[in-house]
């Protein structure tokens, strides 16, 4: 930081950053699991990645969120897509390369990554 507008910069990130934690009835969540095992499993680069692509696609109707343990350890990295008036989605075995595609295919497209997915993963 060498100049205001290098501090400004930071803030605006940041900012744009927080507002994906704000929410309204239109808005669609995305929950991460947070938890010990999530975290060991990678949830938290996964995390990352998710805020990024929401920021570079500059979608202002979603925000993500953090939980603790969702149930199913084994499946970690666990994320959870909560769309208003439909079913949530929940995605295990969640990689950062997979982050891109459950963006523009669920919550762009509103089709979910039904392999991906818990259902098809865990039967």
């Amino acid at each position: 930081m060498k100049s205001l507008a290098d501090i400004t910069a930071i803030r605006d990130k940041m900012k744009n950053l927080i507002d994906t934690r704000e929410s309204d009835e239109d808005t669609i969540r995305i929950v991460v699991g947070m938890a010990t095992c999530g975290i060991a499993a990678g949830a938290r680069p996964v995390l990352s990645e998710i805020t990024a692509e929401i920021a570079r696609r500059e979608l202002h109707n979603v925000i993500v969120t953090q939980t603790g343990c969702i149930g199913i350890c084994q499946y970690e990295p666990v994320v959870e897509v909560l769309v208003p008036g439909h079913e949530k989605v929940t995605y295990v075995n969640v990689t950062t390369d997979k982050v891109g595609r459950i963006i523009s295919e669920h919550v762009i497209g509103g089709k979910p990554v039904a392999e991906f997915t818990y259902g098809r993963v865990a039967r």
